[in-house]
């Protein structure tokens, strides 16, 4: 599911309530996941990358993930090396330097290859000679905060000075050899210096890739996304990840000891070997106990007839660049909070912090991930320093579990992992609660009038399957249906459990609150796919997901802003699409953990019934035509009390002993009680009710 928290104290700021960032919301959300951490991750590790980019925003918004291996091995061994951006850190560029000379052996690669990068010295001189006259680059009254604070940061660290250094990194496999092993390989640029792209981002989101040595778009690389429903071998064992890193920080001596190529953990040719079975124990993925062989994660490529390390002639293709790199870099954690965190930061004694991130390359296979996660913590404690992990996260595998903590206007919302079964649920939720109320963080808010709500960020429920191959709405396409149709011929399912912003122009709508004729069309599409299923026993994916995407949206066609939300159930777009989820994204966050549970506690029993015995309505349609209806009656508590006490029943009588006492909670959070008065043995109730928004 996706809980949302805000902070107890200073309810008032743009940060809890319009703002989705602000100068303390990632310190809230750091402590909260390091509480997560100690809880969940055991043996994971830390990565605080970039999430959802939306326009009208200068950067995109942070995300602090917990990673940790489904089959209990430990991704990472001792979690004090990861750096708590609120502990001060005084680390300096001569730190970064010896951090990434002493990876780039244990990769077996050459150090002559890392590159110190810097900040554009004439995109900046321009920019101060624009200036007015009567200011200076350290107050420079722009009247834009971040371009303010940009400037003064640059010039007050000098135009000379090292922001970080970078590592070009690859994982290859080159046809004749036994296996993939990291390569490196020089840059060649126009200018004699490594010049950032100017901007407030990590430093690898700020290389000059743009500026690399020109290649022919046949002989540029090409990154293959995995298809999440190919068959996954086990992950190498992580003491036998360490030995392999162990044994690659043994294969390069002194700089310039290395392969022409920088190429670390390969082998020569097989038919040098003498035998094959020579240079299968020589291969940078043995075979052996805990270390299966990993040849199929990689396709042996053809090496290029040009001297890598020698300079591209004039319109001469450098497809055998290394154009993906890893950077270190030291940087002050306020810069994540905005220009006055930042500023703030700088008065405080001691000075701004130095904190040390190292930016992930993007890798395509989560195994060489670990094994460089495996270089990076070895480095760590052998240098004894605190690192952040940032940059491009690991690849999405069903092998690798993961929560998020990410920022939302108005809230902090959690990502968290799933649940196997009823016990993780009740686990997770009730800890949740907890974590978040010792942070300091609620679940709760109260308007201007004392009236009790939620935090109004939402609490999405995202149902599916172990793997994207098991989802049952894929195994099943008649759940997806079933599930559409019960939820739309009662209401009280749409409107008990959601927020205060509902209707047409809501986040989360129903599809028949905008176009009427919609009901018909999403009528139709369930026939047909029933119709398939029918006739040949079984639904390709894809046609779900071609049938119903556009017939589950809001009122501008928005897949994702529905009440079902399908845009990664399976989307033959691309393999982000294709994870077999189906997202309920009409449910409020309820302020107590219980609450919540027993609204899972419903969809659980509603996919167990439907699975067994599936729904297709009980009036004269299979889709009831609320028309106007729809808000005329179920705005007013009454009736939503009525059609949810028909809902107990259906769930009495297909055998769940379901309790209307155990919704009451949710009756008087979503229905307060305005007042009450008695006259002459007549009673009056008056309660609060709904108020759909065009």
């Amino acid at each position: 599911g996706e809980p949302t928290f805000v902070a107890v104290g200073d309810r008032d700021a743009a940060e809890w309530n319009t703002d989705a960032l602000g100068p303390t919301k990632r310190g809230y959300a750091t402590e909260l996941v390091h509480r997560l951490l100690a809880k969940y991750g055991a043996g994971g590790f830390l990565h605080f990358g970039q999430g959802k980019w939306y326009p009208g925003e200068q950067l995109p918004r942070w995300a602090l993930s917990i990673c940790w291996r489904a089959d209990g091995q430990p991704c990472w061994n001792d979690p004090s090396l990861f750096a708590d951006e609120r502990d001060p850190h005084r680390y300096t560029s001569d730190d970064a330097k010896a951090f990434i000379t002493g990876l780039t052996r244990r990769l077996g690669l050459d150090p002559k290859f890392v590159q110190p990068g810097f900040e554009d010295t004439f995109y900046f001189l321009w920019r101060e000679r624009r200036l007015p006259i009567n200011v200076d680059p350290f107050d420079s009254k722009l009247d834009d905060e971040m371009e303010r604070a940009r400037l003064r940061r640059v010039f007050t660290q000098g135009l000379d000075a090292t922001v970080g250094y970078v590592l070009p990194i690859k994982r290859e496999w080159s046809v004749g050899l036994a296996g993939p092993g990291w390569v490196s390989g020089p840059w060649f640029l126009r200018d004699d210096r490594l010049y950032l792209i100017p901007g407030d981002s990590p430093m690898g989101y700020r290389l000059p890739l743009d500026s690399q040595a020109w290649a022919a778009k046949g002989d540029m690389p090409i990154t293959m996304v995995q298809d999440p429903f190919a068959a996954q071998a086990e992950l190498p064992g992580a003491a036998a990840l360490r030995m392999q890193v162990a044994g690659l920080a043994g294969d390069v001596g002194e700089p310039g000891e290395a392969g022409q190529s920088g190429e670390a953990g390969q082998v020569n040719e097989v038919g040098q070997a003498g035998e094959a079975g020579e240079a299968a124990d020589r291969s940078p993925h043995p075979s052996g106990p805990g270390m299966p062989r990993m040849a199929t994660a990689h396709d042996p490529v053809t090496p290029f007839d040009r001297d890598p390390l020698a300079t591209p002639g004039r319109f001469e293709s450098a497809g055998e660049l290394t154009r993906t790199a890893l950077c270190v870099e030291v940087r002050d954690p306020q810069r994540a909070n905005g220009p006055k965190a930042e500023k703030a930061g700088e008065a405080q004694p001691g000075g701004k912090t130095g904190m040390l991130y190292i930016f992930m390359p993007p890798l395509k296979f989560l195994q060489d991930y670990l094994e460089l996660l495996a270089a990076l913590e070895a480095q760590a404690a052998a240098q004894g320093v605190k690192i952040v992990l940032e940059g491009y996260g690991p690849p999405r595998d069903p092998r690798l579990k993961q929560l998020a903590v990410t920022p939302d206007p108005g809230v902090i919302e959690v990502n968290i992992h799933p649940a196997h079964d009823w016990a993780e649920l009740v686990d997770h939720t009730e800890f949740l609660y907890e974590a978040a109320h010792q942070t300091r963080l609620s679940t709760e808010k109260f308007m201007l009038d004392g009236r009790h709500t939620g935090t109004g960020g939402g609490n999405h429920f995202v149902l599916g399957g172990a793997t994207p191959g098991d989802s049952p709405f894929l195994r099943r396409p008649d759940l997806l249906g079933s599930l559409i149709t019960y939820w739309h011929n009662h209401p009280a399912l749409s409107y008990l459990f959601s927020g205060m912003f509902i209707g047409p122009t809501s986040q989360a709508p129903r599809f028949d609150e905008a176009r009427s004729d919609q009901v018909y069309e999403v009528e139709i599409g369930l026939e047909q796919i029933e119709k398939q299923l029918a006739l040949y026993g079984t639904v390709p994916p894809w046609m779900i997901d071609r049938t119903m995407r556009n017939l589950l949206v809001d009122v501008t066609g928005n897949t994702h802003r529905s009440e079902f939300c399908i845009d990664k159930l399976y989307s033959p777009d691309g393999p982000t699409g294709r994870l077999g989820l189906l997202e309920l994204r009409a449910f409020e966050m309820p302020p107590h953990a219980h609450m919540s549970l027993v609204q899972q506690l419903l969809l659980r029993s509603l996919v167990a019934w439907f699975w067994k015995e599936p729904y297709r309505g009980s009036g004269a349609t299979r889709l009831t035509r609320w028309s106007t209806g729809l808000h005329d009656r179920f705005m007013l508590p009454t009736f939503v009390q009525m059609d949810f006490d028909d809902v107990m029943a259906d769930l009495q009588q297909a055998g769940f002993s379901f309790d209307a006492a155990w919704f009451a909670p949710h009756f008087e959070f979503r229905f307060p009680m305005v007042g009450e008065v008695s006259s002459f043995g007549v009673g009056l109730t008056l309660r609060n009710a709904l108020e759909p928004w065009h």
